[in-house]
């Protein structure tokens, strides 16, 4: 990342290491802004009962993070021993190659940065309520955690392959933006979805946006909108499903869709 691409970014990466890691230092975080985390806990807390997947809740339910910003290192010691993952702080949005690789070691990157006040509703750049809240519960399901370690591999080699944007479009509609078909309905999966005060319950109940089952070509090539709700979601059937539907070799795959044409995610 060019000292230029940083100075448009929020965090501090005047002191991150080579893989962009940096310490969190949680004793430096204001009674306010642990204030202002619990209250976008509660919020969400009401909301993810009638529209997260029942995965996420179980999980949710391993981390006592209601009392204000987690302390990481307290998190690792019950995270490592469930599926062998950490989470690293991380001054904000980080180069594609450390991120891919820190994923692909079973380390998930967290920003320290907390959102202002009057951002409570809407920020343009994960902040740790988002990277914490929609992020890391998920990585206590075994399944789910495995699919995001051979995501980061898939990411180093989409790199070789200049195929990063098609590649990221996965990642938006499954880890960000991610719906799964539950016995209750669809419900959501995806962090951006989690940790949204109004998106939450427009992607399970509002009848504007498309809910496709989940294609894997067609998610390469369906294009995506970061300053506004979704026009189209994709629907899992279970964290199995997508382990199983992304396991095969992407290199074929990416040949074919390059040749073929953007979707707009509006389109039928």
């Amino acid at each position: 990342m060019t000292a230029e691409a940083r100075s448009n970014l929020r965090g501090d990466y005047s002191h991150a290491a080579p893989d962009y890691t940096v310490e969190q230092d949680w004793g430096a975080y204001s009674e306010a802004e642990h204030a202002l985390f619990r209250r976008l806990y509660e919020r969400q807390a009401k909301l993810v009962p009638r529209y997260a997947c029942p995965e996420w809740i179980d999980a949710i339910a391993r981390l006592d993070a209601g009392r204000g910003i987690p302390d990481f290192a307290e998190v690792n010691r019950s995270l490592s021993r469930a599926t062998g993952w950490r989470i690293v702080a991380v001054p904000g949005l980080i180069p594609d190659e450390p991120f891919f690789t820190h994923l692909a070691s079973k380390r998930f990157p967290v920003t320290v940065w907390l959102r202002k006040p009057e951002e409570f509703d809407y920020i343009v750049e994960p902040d740790v309520f988002h990277d914490f809240f929609g992020h890391v519960p998920l990585l206590y399901d075994r399944v789910y955690a495995d699919h995001l370690a051979e995501y980061g591999k898939g990411g180093l080699k989409a790199m070789r392959l200049d195929a990063i944007r098609m590649l990221a479009r996965l990642y938006w509609y499954t880890i960000e933006f991610g719906l799964m078909k539950t016995p209750a309905g669809v419900r959501a999966y995806g962090a951006g979805l989690l940790s949204s005060g109004g998106e939450l319950a427009y992607c399970v109940e509002d009848p504007k946006p498309r809910r496709r089952p989940f294609e894997l070509e067609r998610m390469l090539r369906t294009d995506y909108r970061i300053d506004r709700y979704q026009d189209c979601y994709f629907v899992i059937d279970s964290f199995g499903q997508l382990m199983r539907e992304t396991a095969p070799d992407f290199t074929p795959i990416y040949a074919r869709v390059r040749g073929m044409a953007v979707l707009d995610p509006a389109a039928p």
